[in-house]
């Protein structure tokens, strides 16, 4: 039968002397023999069973879970168990991370669109970061309805260019100033403002909404609390409940 010093079984598992000999200490591992002059032989078994608790270790099990894990009499669906556990708490730590990432974002994006911090707290990106779903279904309307307007208007064109008949083009015209004005009044009800300067969230009136400066995340406005005029970025009007 193979036998296997400390050092050997170490180095075929990819760890230190000192490892196998704290999961001895730990009833872990414990040799198939012991010589005289007390030295420490692994066999085949013991190689294996150390691959395994290796394994387990990666995955992010406790050595004292391993350890009732290997002594169980039904050990195989006690690690079942045990991995279901585990895949869980990950895909939660994983979720908070990316939550964590979305936060940053956040903030790194009010920065560029300001050149300051509009956010205070988790709460108001929190906030942000719900609005910003409310934005995206109000611009995706938009771009939806923005492309039913050309169709209309490039339809009525041919008709009246072909056939010579302006009548279609009339009608098309008037309905696609009353879906502008639609979807006009949707975005100005959809969307609200945080101020660079005090963080206040406002709805200006709807001249200066209109006929503001404005990128795709800011508009130039007046704060209506504190009087500061600038950039102020743009969110998802609050439902209200």
């Amino acid at each position: 039968m193979p036998q296997y010093t400390t050092g050997e079984l170490a180095k075929l598992c990819n760890i230190t002397v000192r490892t196998v000999q704290f999961y001895d200490t730990k009833d872990l591992l414990k040799p198939s023999e012991l010589t005289e002059g007390g030295r420490r032989l692994y066999s085949d078994d013991d190689l294996n069973r150390l691959r395994f608790i290796c394994m387990l270790k990666a995955l992010g099990l406790t050595l004292g879970t391993i350890k009732g894990t290997l002594d169980s009499d039904n050990s195989t669906k006690v690690l079942l168990l045990l991995l279901d556990e585990q895949a869980k708490q990950i895909d939660g730590e994983i979720q908070d991370r990316q939550k964590q990432l979305e936060s940053i974002k956040v903030v790194k994006d009010n920065i560029h669109s300001t050149g300051k911090i509009t956010v205070n707290s988790i709460r108001d990106i929190e906030h942000i970061m719900e609005s910003k779903k409310v934005l995206k279904k109000t611009h995706l309307t938009m771009l939806a309805v923005g492309l039913l307007m050309d169709v209309i208007l490039v339809v009525t064109v041919i008709i009246w260019i072909a056939k010579g008949l302006w009548l279609p083009f009339a009608i098309g015209m008037s309905f696609v100033i009353l879906m502008g004005v639609m979807i006009t009044r949707m975005y100005y009800m959809n969307t609200e403002y945080i101020c660079a300067e005090c963080n206040t969230k406002f709805r200006p009136v709807l001249s200066k909404f209109l006929f503001s400066n404005h990128t795709p995340k800011t508009r130039k406005l007046t704060c209506p609390h504190c009087g500061y005029t600038g950039y102020c970025v743009e969110i998802g009007a609050e439902r209200e409940s």
